[in-house]
Parts: structure tokens; C-alpha cells; sequence
């Protein structure tokens, strides 16, 4: 034959951890990755889906809209689970609350005015 088998070897050198407090320490820096991630990403998601939950259930009549599509407009009509949205001069849509994606109280006045 032209190629020769390949043998693994036994590393005769460190032996690896053993006992419950190997297994510990081999996880510690998966809690350590998860506790960052729950500070960093999941907690302020958290808390941004709560702000934006109680702005829809507060949504009144003249609040500015912005959909999850993206229409923008302002609330005509607010009922249970729909809201009508007016989108151009006597253009009205029915719109689903839970796809309204932000809310501007009424009397608020935009940025650049």
C-alpha cells in the first residue's frame, strides 16, 4: 500500500478533570454567557413589549398610529380587538390592535415642527 494506517495515541501527559467539581467549572461559563444575555438582550425586550402592550390597550381616539405593515395614520374608531384607522382624508382601515406597532398620544407634535 502507498498510504500507511494512522494510529491515534494516547497522550500519556495530563489527565483530564474529574468529580462533580470538573463538571461545575466546565459549565460555569455557559450560566456566565447566559446571565449576560438575560441582562443585555432579554430583559429590555421584556420590558419593551410591556411598554407597548399597555400603549395599545390605551389607544384612544386621535392617537398617530404606525402599523406592523406600515401604515400610518390616526385612530378613528377603537374597539376590543380592532381599531379603524384613518390613512388618507376619508380612508379608513380596520387594523388589528395587536399589529399596531407604535403609538403617539394625542397632542404630541412631531420633531421637525
Amino acid at each position: 500500500m502507498l498510504i500507511s494506517p494512522a494510529y491515534a495515541q494516547a497522550a500519556g501527559g495530563a489527565a483530564p478533570a474529574s468529580g462533580a467539581l470538573g463538571g461545575i467549572l466546565g459549565l460555569a461559563p455557559l450560566f456566565l454567557i447566559f446571565i449576560v444575555f438575560y441582562f443585555l438582550m432579554i430583559r429590555p425586550q421584556q420590558a419593551r413589549v410591556r411598554k407597548l402592550q399597555n400603549a395599545v390597550a390605551a389607544a384612544k381616539k386621535g392617537d398617530s398610529v404606525v402599523t406592523a405593515g406600515g401604515l400610518v395614520g390616526k385612530i378613528t374608531r377603537v374597539e376590543d380587538a380592532f381599531v379603524e384607522v384613518e390613512i388618507a382624508p376619508n380612508t379608513r382601515v380596520r387594523v388589528v390592535k395587536a399589529t399596531l406597532a407604535e403609538i403617539t398620544p394625542l397632542g404630541s407634535k412631531p420633531a421637525n415642527d
